[in-house]
């Protein structure tokens, strides 16, 4: 999928009614597992929560890529293995997930102050806004000649 171009400062497009839309700022997706995910905004944050039941912290990599996008990676592999001696392996199970997500950032995100955390099988970043920029008064007025 080719990356798309935020137009508006408004990100976030209603999830009932453009969920599917080209406009959603999901950029790519990788692998095979594709976790729920949910985006959220309040006055303050955007917040991104992801299902990554049985996952770590250290499955995850996070990071605002050149491009202005989010980017969370999870890679998770699992061996089962019995020794046993005398015998050899008829069935010898094993697990890989993965997945890779970007999100494009809104302009008013503060990249500097992106936080994560890992708890109770969700993924949550918080995606601090900058503080508006209030328009100062001049403190001195020049005269036209």
């Amino acid at each position: 999928m080719l990356p798309m171009l935020r137009h508006e400062q408004n990100w976030l497009p209603s999830l009932f009614n453009d969920f599917l839309s080209d406009e959603w700022p999901v950029v790519r997706t990788g692998g095979m597992t594709t976790p729920a995910i949910n985006v959220e905004e309040d006055e303050k944050s955007y917040h991104v929560e992801i299902a990554a039941a049985g996952m770590t912290k250290d499955d995850f990599k996070i990071h605002v890529n050149d491009r202005n996008e989010l980017v969370i990676f999870m890679e998770k592999k699992e061996e089962q293995k019995e020794e046993r001696k005398n015998r050899k392996f008829l069935r010898h199970e094993f697990n890989y997930s993965r997945f890779e997500q970007s999100l494009l950032l809104p302009d008013d995100v503060d990249k500097e102050a992106i936080s994560a955390k890992m708890e109770h099988g969700v993924l949550s970043v918080e995606l601090p806004k900058l503080e508006p920029q209030v328009l100062k008064q001049p403190t001195r007025v020049i005269d036209i000649q």
